[in-house]
C-alpha cells in the first residue's frame, strides 16, 4: 500500500467503532448539478466514465460493485491496479450508451458534463433516468461553470476544491461508504495544507506559468488552461500567476502570446491516450525546443519545465498528487 492511503488505513481501524452511524439512511435523495437523483439502496452493477469517477470509487473499495469504467487519461494508480483487473473496461474513451445499459447499471457516475448531459456525448441525463438509471455529474464540472460555452466550457467561477470532496463525500453516501469518504477527504486536506506551506516557503513574489494541456495538431494553437479551472487553481495555490486570461475550460491560444508574456514555468499534460498528437508529452517536448518561436522562452532555455499527469489536472483524488509534483518543479525557480 502507497504512502498516499497508508494513514486512511490506520483511521479506518481508529473509527470502527462508530462506523456504523456513518451508515447510509436510504431512500437517499441527492440534488445532483439540478438534477434530483434517488437511490434506495446501495447500487450495483456501476458504470463509471471518466478515470477520476472510477478512481474515487476504488478509493472506496466498491469495485466488486462495478460492471464498467471508461475514458481515461493515465495508467491506474500502483495501489488501485489489484481493483482495475477486476472491472471491465468499455472503452479507453468515451462509451457508447448501448454498452454502458447493457450492464444494467444502477448508478453511473462521471467526471465530465459533456459526457452525460444536455449535449452528452455518451448520452442525456433524461436518456438515463427513463431507463431508471441514475447518472451522476462531478459537481466541479458543473458548479460555476457553463458546459454549453466553449469546447470544454468556459468558468462563471473559479474552481473550488470544495466541489472535489463534496463529490468523493457524496459518492461515498450513494454506495454506503461515507466514513471512508471522509477518511479520504480528511488526508487529502492535510497534504493539500501542507504542499501550499512548503510552495509560501519558497518565497516566489513574480513567478508565472503556463499549462499546455494538448493540441489538435503540432502546427495548431494549443489547449491551454483557463484563468479559473483546475490548473490555474493549482497555480494561484503555490503562488504562480496564470498567463492564460480566458475563462474557458482550455482555450486555444497562439505561441506569439504565449512568448511574449513569457512564464517562469511551463507545464505540460502527460496521458497515456493518443487522441491528438500533442497528448505525447514528449512531443510537447520537442516542439517546445525547436520551434523558432518556443524555443526562446525563458523556461525552455532554462529547462523550468514540469510534467504532470493529465488526471492530476482534474477533479479527482491525484489532485494533491499535481500540486506535490509541481511544488517540487517550483524550487528550480530559486536556482
Amino acid at each position: 500500500m502507497s504512502l498516499r492511503f497508508a494513514s486512511l488505513t490506520l483511521a479506518a481501524a481508529l473509527c470502527a467503532a462508530s462506523a456504523a452511524q456513518a451508515q447510509t439512511d436510504y431512500p437517499l435523495t441527492i440534488d445532483n448539478c439540478g438534477f434530483p437523483i434517488s437511490f434506495d439502496g446501495p447500487p450495483e452493477n456501476v458504470v463509471a466514465i471518466g478515470q477520476a469517477a472510477t478512481e474515487v470509487l476504488y478509493a472506496l473499495g466498491v469495485q466488486d460493485r462495478m460492471a464498467g469504467t471508461s475514458l481515461w487519461f493515465n495508467e491506474v494508480l500502483p495501489e488501485f491496479a489489484d481493483a482495475d483487473a477486476t472491472v471491465e473496461r468499455l472503452a479507453d474513451n468515451a462509451p457508447s450508451f448501448e454498452s454502458v445499459v447493457n450492464k444494467r447499471p444502477g448508478f453511473v457516475p462521471t467526471m465530465f458534463e459533456w459526457m452525460v448531459g444536455a449535449q452528452g456525448v455518451v448520452g442525456t441525463r433524461e436518456q438515463f433516468a427513463d431507463l431508471g438509471i441514475p447518472t451522476y455529474i462531478m459537481p466541479p464540472d458543473c458548479e460555476g461553470k457553463d458546459n454549453l460555452v466553449g469546447a470544454d466550457g468556459t468558468r462563471l467561477a473559479p474552481f473550488d476544491i470544495a466541489t472535489l470532496y463534496k463529490s468523493i463525500e457524496e459518492m461515498a453516501a450513494i454506495m454506503d461508504r461515507a466514513e471512508r469518504g471522509a477518511e479520504i477527504v480528511t488526508d487529502l486536506k492535510a497534504r493539500e495544507a501542507a504542499v501550499v506551506e512548503r510552495a509560501e516557503a519558497l518565497d516566489l513574489p513574480d513567478a508565472s506559468a503556463v499549462v499546455w494541456f494538448s493540441s489538435a495538431d503540432m502546427e495548431l494553437d494549443p489547449y491551454v488552461a483557463g484563468r479559473k479551472g483546475i490548473p490555474a487553481w493549482m497555480l494561484e495555490r503555490l503562488g504562480l500567476r496564470n498567463v492564460i486570461e480566458s475563462d474557458e475550460e482550455w482555450p486555444t491560444v497562439g505561441w506569439e502570446s504565449i512568448a511574449k508574456a513569457d512564464p517562469s514555468v511551463i507545464v505540460l499534460a502527460r496521458m497515456d491516450r493518443r487522441r491528438f498528437p500533442a497528448d505525447d508529452y514528449e512531443r510537447k517536448l520537442e516542439f517546445l525546443k525547436s520551434d523558432p518561436v518556443t524555443s526562446h522562452m525563458s523556461a525552455v532555455k532554462q529547462d523550468r519545465i514540469v510534467i504532470l499527469d493529465a488526471e492530476a489536472m482534474h477533479a479527482s483524488i491525484r489532485l494533491i498528487d499535481g500540486l506535490e509534483t509541481l511544488a517540487e518543479g517550483m524550487a528550480a525557480l530559486k536556482e
